[in-house]
This record gives C-alpha cells, sequence and structure tokens, in this order.
C-alpha cells in the first residue's frame, strides 16, 4: 500500500507557479490585444479571437489533462502540459502572420491547460479533502500575483519592447516553471488509485453530472469567469479606443481587479470551516450581480471614466474570490475517486464560458461602453442564479425532500 507524505513549503510554492501559466496565457495578453490589429491589419473581431481561442482551447484541454492524470498520475501529464505551453510561446514570439499567431497561442493554450486543473488535482492528493478549501484559497491568492502582475508586465514591455516581447517573457517563465516542477514535485496520485480507475471516461462524467449540485457549482464558476473575462478584455479595448489611455496605465488600472480577488480569496480562506461552501457561493454570486448593476447604471447615465470601469470590477473579483475557491471544493467533493476529472471540468467551464462571453463581447463591440454591459450583467445575472441552486437543494434535504442526483 502506497502512503502520502506530507508536503513542504517547497511543494506549495511550486504548485503556486505553476496556477501562474494560466494568466501568463491570457491576463498577460491583454494589453498585446489592442496592439495586434495595426500590426496584422485585422479588425477588432479577429484580435479578440487570439483571446478566446486560448479559453476555448484551454477548456478542451482541462478535460483530457483531468481525466489523464486521475488514470496515468499526475506528474508525467503536468510535464507534458508545461512543455507545450513553453513551445507555443515560443512560436507566439516569432510569428509572422496572424496565422502564426494563432498557431502559437493555440499551442500555448494547450499547454496551460494544465496548470489550474493539476494544481487542484495535486493539492487535494497532498493535502486531503479536509484543508482543501485553504489549500486553494491559499493557491487563489498565489494565483493572483499572476493578473495582478501580468496586464502591468504586459503594458511595459508593450511599451518599451513591443508585444513580442511579451511572449519571450512568457517563454522564459515557462522553462523555469518546468524546471521547478520537475526537480521538486513527486507523483501524488496513488498507484491502487490508479489502478481502480479502468476505462470510461464518459461514465465518470455521467456520474459527476448525475448530480445537481456539481453541475449547478461548475456552470456558478463558468458564468462568473465569463462575466469577469468579457469585462477585463473590455476594459483593454475601451482604455485604449475609447479613453485613449496607455497600456501602462491600463495595467496599472488592471491592478484593481487582482487586489479584488486576493481580498476575496483572504476572506474565503479565513472563513473556511465557518461559513457553508453553499452560502459562501450564494454571497459571492449576489457581490458580483450588486457590483454589475452598479456599473451598469452608471454606464447608462453617461458616466464612462476608467473608474467606471475598474472600481465595480473590484467588487466583482472580491465576489469571485469568495466564492471560486467554494464552488471548486463543493464541485471536487461530490465523488472523491474522481477529483481530477472534476476539477478539469471545472476549469472547462471557467475557460469556455469565459471564452464564450469574451467572444460574445468581440462580436457585440462597437466601440462603446453598452456591450461591455451587456456581457457583464448577463453573466452575473445568470452566476447568481447557478450560485443559489446548491444552497436550496442543501435547504431541500434538511426538511427531508429526497436527495438530489
Amino acid at each position: 500500500m502506497s502512503v502520502r507524505r506530507a508536503p513542504d513549503w517547497r511543494f506549495l510554492v511550486t504548485l503556486a507557479l505553476i496556477s501562474l501559466i494560466n494568466p501568463l496565457s491570457v491576463h498577460m495578453y491583454l494589453p498585446v490585444l489592442p496592439e495586434i490589429k495595426p500590426a496584422f491589419g485585422i479588425p477588432d473581431a479577429l484580435a479578440g479571437a487570439t483571446f478566446s481561442i486560448t479559453l476555448l482551447i484551454m477548456a478542451a484541454a482541462t478535460l483530457v489533462y483531468g481525466s489523464l492524470s486521475d488514470r496515468y498520475g499526475r506528474r508525467p501529464v503536468l510535464l507534458a502540459g508545461l512543455f507545450l505551453f513553453t513551445l507555443g510561446s515560443a512560436l507566439s514570439a516569432l510569428a509572422q502572420s496572424v496565422a502564426g499567431l494563432f498557431a502559437g497561442r493555440a499551442l500555448q493554450a494547450l499547454g496551460a491547460g494544465c496548470g489550474v486543473t493539476l494544481s487542484r488535482a495535486i493539492a487535494r492528493d497532498a493535502w486531503g479533502a479536509e484543508r482543501l478549501v485553504k489549500i486553494i484559497a491559499y493557491l487563489t491568492m498565489a494565483y493572483t500575483l499572476g493578473p495582478m502582475a501580468g496586464p502591468l508586465i504586459g503594458g511595459l514591455l508593450v511599451d518599451l519592447s513591443g508585444w513580442r516581447s511579451v511572449f519571450w517573457f512568457a517563454t522564459l517563465a515557462g522553462v523555469l516553471i518546468t524546471a521547478a516542477a520537475y526537480a521538486v514535485l513527486r507523483e501524488t496520485r496513488l498507484k491502487e488509485e490508479m489502478q481502480q480507475r479502468g476505462a470510461g471516461v464518459l461514465r465518470d462524467y455521467f456520474a459527476l453530472f448525475s448530480h445537481a449540485r456539481f453541475t449547478a457549482f461548475v456552470l456558478q464558476t463558468g458564468f462568473t469567469t465569463g462575466a469577469f473575462l468579457s469585462l477585463a478584455a473590455a476594459s483593454a479595448f475601451l482604455m485604449k479606443d475609447y479613453l485613449g489611455r496607455s497600456a501602462t496605465e491600463f495595467g496599472l488600472y488592471f491592478l484593481l481587479y487582482p487586489i479584488g480577488y486576493l481580498l476575496g480569496n483572504l476572506g474565503a480562506s479565513r472563513l473556511s470551516g465557518h461559513v457553508s461552501v453553499e452560502r459562501m457561493v450564494v454571497v459571492g454570486s449576489a457581490i458580483n450581480m450588486a457590483a454589475a448593476a452598479a456599473q451598469a447604471a452608471a454606464v447608462l447615465l453617461g458616466h464612462v471614466n476608467p473608474l467606471v470601469i475598474f472600481v465595480p470590477g473590484l467588487v466583482i473579483s472580491v465576489g469571485q474570490g469568495l466564492a471560486l475557491a467554494n464552488a471548486q471544493v463543493g464541485a471536487i467533493r461530490v465523488i472523491p475517486a474522481l477529483s481530477g476529472t472534476a476539477a478539469g471540468i471545472g476549469v472547462f467551464f471557467q475557460m469556455f464560458l469565459g471564452a464564450v462571453f469574451t467572444q460574445l463581447y468581440g462580436i457585440l463591440a462597437d466601440g462603446t461602453p453598452l456591450p461591455m454591459v451587456i456581457t457583464v450583467t448577463g453573466g452575473s445575472v445568470l452566476g447568481l442564479i447557478a450560485g443559489v441552486i446548491p444552497s436550496m437543494l442543501k435547504r431541500g434535504q434538511r426538511v427531508g425532500l429526497p436527495e438530489e442526483r
């Protein structure tokens, strides 16, 4: 019988570094978006597609990584993903056409899909379900360093050295993170657990989605992520094209988003064990909805400036930080033996619905803030609806209604 060893601080730090490859692919690219339009002579919708394609491919990849890691172990699958991310970053830096950029971004996204999915699955293996909310909250707080520094670093690199330097930075980061993972991370999936997981990916998915709680949790994370990412993409275009601000100034204002996310995750870690995951998901979803409504009202009244864009975004990020770790843990707990698959599905919905809402914004974009209001408010409303379902199901079980499936 294999035995789990308690991980040390190097293990946790390495997991935190691995989670950074997602913002290196997503958030650090935001200042690049307005630059590739003149570089390749393409319209807003096609430029936006270079962002949303990353989310779509990440979404599909997370399903594969989660299932493969349940069967073949976390470490080999993780190292393969990190290699693909690094290679894709280098190819993006060398792209001489928009088709080449799409190809590099696609490979980068395919690799980046391993980061959040496997860091959560490895955390569950190493620390167990009891401490999972706190560990995921800590990892997410570390993850926020990526969204916090990514747009700022990306904006500075764009202004100083051009948009290609952003991808060279990601390439170097990929090399260093891969080396750290190879040196520090051991296999956390026990051999007998891998042997127990035979064929039947579709059967695993059916088993998870047969639980309404699981479905609601992953939809909540997807809709609120969609609202946030459409806001992030909209803010990049509005700051440069509508308000005439620089990429560096955008990066500075963007700091408000990860600061809010950090505060929300800090609250989630402090309240873990004292407040149920269902209640925290409802509270976070309600905060998202309130902030989106306030932003919509300000825009419709004709008030458009950086504070109207970013201050409600700060509050939305607080709500997302409160809800996200709890919703993720709620989904992973449904069937513990399928924790890797559940984590992959959860990240899939975040990335897929994030891509859908971001591309919807790109389609609706007309140079005004109204498409931002439509996509952010729509995602927040749907997130609140999904977020209250687990709480209602739990309340129904307390009064003796049949258990949900």
